[in-house]
């Protein structure tokens, strides 16, 4: 199964953050639609980061006054990683689960961000496809 199985033909809507936003910006985004991370990115194509749930607990564990105005470039990772829609989601699996990670952006060839695929994503493919199997 690839990772353009497991998005479908459904268009993908991807949420983004401005390094400038603030972390209070993100709460709102992701509460609002009920995700656990935003793309980072200052020109709508590329990626400059990721910023998720998990990053802003554990900056709550260290500092908790002033957090919801801190910029998200200040705690967003800068090190993203991707894959591509004819990666294969069981690499991107293990590749998630090695990093202990659970969201992955799904760039085209030229880089540009077309998705998000989450663990939860690949487990639902997985486990849909499992019983497809067995029937």
């Amino acid at each position: 199964m690839l990772i353009a199985d497991v998005l479908g033909s459904d268009l993908q809507i991807l949420h983004t953050m401005s390094p400038s936003d603030t972390i209070g910006d993100t709460v709102d985004i992701l509460v609002e639609f009920g995700i656990g991370a935003v793309v980072v990115t200052s020109d709508g194509k590329t990626i400059d980061g990721i910023i998720s749930e998990r990053d802003i607990v554990r900056y709550l564990q260290h500092e908790q006054e002033g957090t919801l105005r801190i910029k998200v470039e200040d705690l967003m990772t800068r090190n993203v990683i991707t894959c591509m829609p004819q990666d294969e989601a069981e690499v991107v699996t293990r590749t998630m689960l090695g990093g202990r990670f659970r969201h992955m952006p799904v760039v085209d060839a030229d880089g540009h961000m077309m998705a998000m695929v989450s663990l939860g994503d690949l487990m639902h493919a997985r486990l849909g496809a499992q019983v497809n199997a067995e029937q």
